[in-house]
C-alpha cells in the first residue's frame, strides 16, 4: 500500500542530522521547465499569480531565480524532513528509526506543485508553488494539466512497487488528491476523515485534520501496517474509529 501526503509551505532548510542518505527527485527536468515558466513573471506580476503578500512573493521570486536543478545536500534538504506544517508536526520524522526512514521511502510519497511527487528522501530546494495556481506551461492552463498523467503514472507504478494490498491511502488535501487520475489509476483508494466533536457535533476542524492526517502516517509507518482492517486500530491523541460513519473506502475517526 501507499500513503500519499500533501506538502507545507512552511519550510525548515537548517540542518538535520538524521541521515545522510538522499535521492533526486524522479521529475526534476519538468520542475526546471516550471521553474523557467515562473521566472518569466516580474515580481508585481507574481503576486497576482501566487496570490500571496508582498513579501512571500519577494521571496518566491529570490527562489525561482537561484534554484538550480543540480540538487546537492549542499543547496537542497530530503522533502520529508524539510517540510514543517501542521501535517509534518503530526508525522514527526525525527521520532524515526533507520527501519522507519527506509520503509517511508518505500510507501509514503508526497504530492508537489513544482516537482510532482516526492519520495521522503529526495532533495528539495527553497520553493513555493501550490498545486492549484494557474501558471501557463506547456500542457495547458494549470498545474492539473502539467501534472495529471505524470503523477498519475507514477504513483500507479509506486503501489505496484509497495507490496500488497495494491492501494493508496489518501492522506492528501483535495487540492492535490485530485492531480490524481482515478480512472487511469484504476485501483482502491482508502480516504480518511478526523472529525471533533464539538457540542455533541462532529466537526472537520482544519488545523486539527492536518495534524492527524500526518499522525496517522506516522502509525502506518511505525507499525508497518499490511492490512486495511489494521487502520481501524489508530488510536493516537484520543482518536477512535467511528464505524458508523465509516464506509468501505472511507475511515472516518472522532475524538472528543
Amino acid at each position: 500500500m501507499l500513503i500519499i501526503l500533501s506538502p507545507a509551505k512552511i519550510q525548515n532548510f537548517k540542518p538535520q542530522h538524521i541521515t545522510g542518505n538522499y535521492t533526486i527527485p524522479a521529475f526534476i527536468d519538468e520542475a526546471h521547465t516550471l521553474i523557467n515558466e515562473l521566472r518569466s513573471y516580474p515580481s508585481e506580476a507574481l503576486t497576482d499569480l501566487l496570490e500571496t503578500n508582498p513579501q512571500i512573493t519577494a521571496n518566491a521570486f529570490y527562489h525561482y531565480q537561484n534554484w538550480t536543478d543540480k540538487h546537492t545536500p549542499d543547496n537542497a534538504k530530503q522533502a520529508m524532513f524539510t517540510y514543517n506544517g501542521e501535517v509534518y508536526r503530526g508525522l514527526d520524522v525525527a521520532s524515526f528509526s533507520a527501519g522507519d526512514i527506509e520503509y517511508a521511502q518505500k510507501h509514503l510519497r508526497m504530492i508537489s506543485g513544482l516537482y510532482g511527487v516526492l519520495r521522503p528522501l529526495d532533495l528539495i530546494e527553497p520553493y513555493r508553488l501550490e498545486m492549484k495556481t494557474r501558471l501557463d506551461n506547456p500542457e495547458g492552463k494549470d498545474l492539473y494539466a502539467f501534472w495529471k498523467q505524470k503523477i498519475t503514472a507514477n504513483i500507479k507504478q509506486a503501489i505496484a512497487n509497495s507490496g500488497k494490498p495494491s492501494v493508496l491511502l489518501n492522506l492528501a488535501s483535495h487540492e492535490y488528491f485530485n492531480v490524481i487520475g482515478k480512472k487511469e489509476l484504476n485501483l482502491p483508494v482508502i480516504h480518511f476523515d478526523f472529525l471533533e466533536n464539538k457540542y455533541g457535533v462532529y466537526k472537520n476542524i482544519t488545523i486539527y485534520t492536518k495534524k492527524a492526517r500526518g499522525l496517522m502516517a506516522r502509525y502506518i509507518i511505525q507499525h508497518r501496517i499490511e492490512r486495511l482492517e489494521d487502520l481501524r486500530e489508530f488510536a493516537a491523541e484520543d482518536y477512535w474509529c467511528n464505524e458508523e460513519l465509516s464506509s468501505d473506502n472511507k475511515l472516518v475517526f472522532c475524538r472528543g
